[in-house]
């Protein structure tokens, strides 16, 4: 019992609550680098995916033999490939706060699944577990399509990376599966399996009850943002011109409940963009994206979520030089080097 608890203790401390997101560093390396950077960085999400490694286990926790795990984690990845590489080779995307909403209400069911909850409360079977694994494996994949996109995919050998990603994904299911698998055997060699089990699944209920409500107050956090009240009293305006595959990111210093305005165009051409931000302590890894696009022009507000950084990452993939003209407006700072 006591090494299950330890093991669910480590998913969530070294999963953030922007365990998806692409950092800065990342970035920048799937761009200069090729295919293995893909592999790693989706082995590296599927490891640090808390939702998905937790849904996972609600779906192993009673499993025993090795031909039913086949089965279920077969149902699984497939569903899971379907649609990260379909929805991010044909670009079709989504808010990835909704998405990850809609991914933790899957652990929620897992769990209750697992308590036997639709005989207890609806007095009725389960439904189809095997094809129900299969269709939250579809969700599970399109949210990991949605964090993939915000990178500035090349249409360049496109498909070769996006399966190259997804081949990390299921390298690194396979090793959090291999841990996972190991404890619960461990475990269930034990008498307290049978005494502390339905505690587990309460808490795959209760944690996927939490991610819920996490990921919807983001969702309306970062929507609030574009209705913010106009509090600004100055305007800065930034030219910066990027050539021909350069890319720069430029940010401001916000305080907490602090509005940014801004409105940013082109000239030359499209830029890819990834407008984010991050507390002054965050780790490389830790931020959250606002809105990621290829656009000519954006406008709207931001109300600072946290004290830190925010502002833009653009990434130009035009073949001649593009300048972005930005026009700012509110509570902020200009920090030091832009």
């Amino acid at each position: 019992m006591k090494t299950v608890f330890i093991f669910l203790l480590i998913i969530l401390s070294t999963s953030t609550v922007m365990a998806h997101g692409i950092s800065d560093g990342d970035r920048q390396d799937m761009i200069d680098g090729g295919n293995l950077q893909y592999i790693e960085l989706g082995a590296e999400h599927m490891l640090t995916g808390y939702d998905h490694l937790l849904f996972l286990l609600g779906v192993v926790f009673f499993l025993t033999k090795f031909r039913d795990i086949a089965k279920f984690i077969t149902a699984f990845t497939i569903g899971h490939s379907i649609t990260l590489i379909f929805a991010t080779f044909m670009g079709i995307s989504a808010n990835y706060y909704l998405i990850d909403a809609v991914i933790a209400l899957t652990v929620v069911y897992k769990g209750f699944d697992n308590l036997d909850g639709f005989r207890k409360w609806f007095h009725m079977k389960s439904p189809n577990l095997i094809f129900l694994v299969f269709n939250f494996g579809l969700i599970h994949g399109f949210g990991l399509s949605t964090r993939l996109q915000q990178l500035p995919l090349p249409e360049d050998g496109l498909l070769l990376r996006i399966l190259s990603f997804n081949l990390g994904v299921e390298l690194g299911q396979i090793a959090g599966l291999a841990v996972m698998l190991f404890l619960l055997n461990l475990w269930r060699k034990s008498s307290s399996f049978t005494r502390f089990s339905t505690a587990v699944n309460v808490g795959l209920v209760l944690a996927g009850i939490g991610l819920f409500v996490f990921q919807i107050n983001g969702y309306v956090s970062s929507a609030s943002g574009s209705t913010s009240e106009q509090v600004a009293q100055w305007t800065t305006t930034k030219t910066i011109t990027l050539e021909a595959g350069g890319w720069i990111e430029y940010k401001f210093g916000v305080e907490k409940g602090g509005v940014l305005e801004y409105q940013w165009k082109t000239e030359g051409g499209p830029l890819y963009f990834d407008f984010h931000g991050e507390e002054y302590d965050a780790k490389p890894d830790e931020f959250t994206s606002f809105e990621t696009a290829t656009k000519s022009e954006s406008a709207g507000s931001l109300a600072a979520p946290f004290t830190g950084r925010a502002g833009w990452y653009w990434k130009n993939k035009n073949t001649v030089p593009v300048t972005v003209i930005l026009e700012a407006r509110g509570q902020y700072s200009i920090l030091e080097g832009h």
